[in-house]
């Protein structure tokens, strides 16, 4: 049974610094990793987990060994792409003994699942708060679906192609993301795109390509809907995405977001 969890927007700083003043983001992701931990025995055959985009604050070498020190509780393998926040070249070095990092270009890789294929995405622009495709990253995708044939997929990016209403995080979406959603259109087979960003939960259907835009483990963004409204930090609960592949009742990829921290229960309904 396929199946992975989505992890995004960390956003790791030095020791004692806090993201805007407020978020403990180190805190949150060490508990996010004790949450996932502690579920694997409920999560079954779970392969792999994904980090997609901002694993820092500011793309520094010390935020990266932070962030690496950190993830290494983690009981599964993982894999990264960068963010806005991200800098790709010290990215690179910092986890240049990953065989999934490539040695030059977008930071973009794919993994076979018995079920699909998982294809990620480099989005970052430099200098950038929104996100673009290189003509690398679009020619990778067409490799990956000419190999695939009717195999379903999962386009994995920071950026987001989905409005989500929020405008100040909408004007910062993927700019050239007609261009990707041109290609999903056309493959034959299932087809989901899964981002970060945003900082919260949320998914539209445009046209065959079911959109999902990932919580993160610390702070998310306000959700107002106000034509008028800034761009503000909420202290919500984090959470990471864990996806499923269910044979029955018919061949989907499932999600449920997996709330962080420790909670009250398991209790039988019946009592």
């Amino acid at each position: 049974m396929s199946s992975f969890i989505q992890i995004t927007d960390t956003h790791i700083l030095p020791a004692g610094e806090l993201a805007y003043g407020r978020s403990d983001t180190a805190t949150a992701l060490e508990t996010a990793i004790t949450t996932i931990n502690e579920r694997l025995p409920q999560l079954g055959n779970v392969d792999c987990a994904i980090v997609t985009g901002d694993l820092t604050d500011h793309g520094t070498v010390e935020e990266y060994d932070r962030f690496t020190a950190i993830m290494a509780r983690l009981e599964l393998p993982w894999r990264a792409i960068p963010g806005n926040h991200d800098h790709r070249e010290t990215m690179r070095a910092s986890f240049a003994g990953e065989d999934w990092m490539p040695e030059a270009g977008p930071i973009q890789w794919r993994r076979d699942f018995e079920a699909f294929t998982l294809v990620a995405l480099d989005t970052l622009l430099d200098g950038a708060h929104h996100g673009a495709l290189s003509e690398q990253g679009l020619a990778f995708v067409d490799h990956v679906l000419s190999d695939i044939g009717d195999h379903p997929v999962v386009i994995a990016t920071h950026h987001p192609w989905m409005h989500t209403g929020i405008r100040a995080m909408d004007a910062d979406n993927l700019r050239n993301g007609a261009a990707l959603m041109q290609r999903l259109e056309a493959h034959r087979g299932q087809v989901r795109m899964i981002s970060g960003h945003v900082h919260r939960a949320a998914t539209a259907q445009i046209g065959k390509v079911t959109c999902q835009i990932a919580p993160a483990p610390c702070h998310a963004v306000h959700l107002d809907y106000r034509v008028d409204t800034t761009n503000d930090l909420i202290l919500e609960p984090g959470g990471v995405t864990v996806y499923k592949w269910l044979d029955a009742p018919a061949p989907a990829l499932v999600s449920n977001t997996l709330p962080v921290g420790s909670f009250a229960g398991p209790w039988p309904f019946g009592v």
